[in-house]
């Protein structure tokens, strides 16, 4: 019965929330942070994360291309 109030309830789960790619796209845009430490793998893993959102962002425009017009 939990579960489903929080299901229900969650602001994240409406239509409005739903393809709100702000986030997403944000971290491509993110200035960095002096603070914190970075090393070669850190480095290799946000530009490998990076990559991978492009290649689905572009896959996505593509496949709305291909499939609404």
């Amino acid at each position: 019965m939990v579960l489903l109030y929080q299901t229900i309830n969650c602001p994240l789960m409406n239509g409005k929330n739903l393809f709100n790619f702000g986030p997403a796209l944000g971290y491509f845009f993110r200035k960095n942070n002096p603070d914190r430490q970075s090393n070669f793998n850190l480095k290799t893993m946000h530009f490998i994360n990076k990559l991978s959102l492009a290649m689905f962002l572009v896959c996505l425009v593509v496949m709305f291309f291909r499939y609404v017009l």
